[in-house]
């Protein structure tokens, strides 16, 4: 069984998808990028302002699924330009603790944002609040 995840701290986008969806004892959370949760506006700024943001974003679905930066298994960071792979890294390590979770990070075209995550997370044994 699977059922939608509906965070209001985070921001809703507007295309045809779920912020995220609990099954099988996972969080899966849709790509999140730098949107103002009370306008679901890009907000414009450098790629750590933006990464903060996004990560927030991604933060506030999690904890709508009963969940922690910590239970997050699996990221996928896409970056509008690998030259910010450092500064971006700057700012994902103080989301998560160690053991990090696995990760992938690639160049995509994104348009006029920076950057873009998805994340997997494992529901934690006092299951989720979706």
């Amino acid at each position: 069984m699977r059922e939608a995840v509906n965070a209001a701290k985070a921001s809703k986008g507007e295309g045809p998808y779920s912020q995220a969806i609990a099954a099988n004892g996972f969080v899966f959370v849709s790509g999140q990028g730098p949107l103002d949760p009370e306008t679901d506006k890009v907000v414009e700024g450098t790629i750590e302002e933006q990464a903060v943001l996004t990560l927030n974003n991604v933060k506030a679905i999690l904890e709508a699924a009963g969940c922690k930066m910590n239970d997050v298994v699996k990221v996928g960071v896409f970056l509008a330009d690998m030259k910010d792979f450092d500064r971006f890294n700057a700012v994902y390590r103080t989301f998560f603790d160690r053991p990090l979770p696995a990760r992938t990070c690639v160049e995509a075209g994104l348009g006029d944002i920076l950057v873009e995550i998805d994340a997997i997370a494992a529901i934690p044994e006092n299951g989720a609040n979706v």
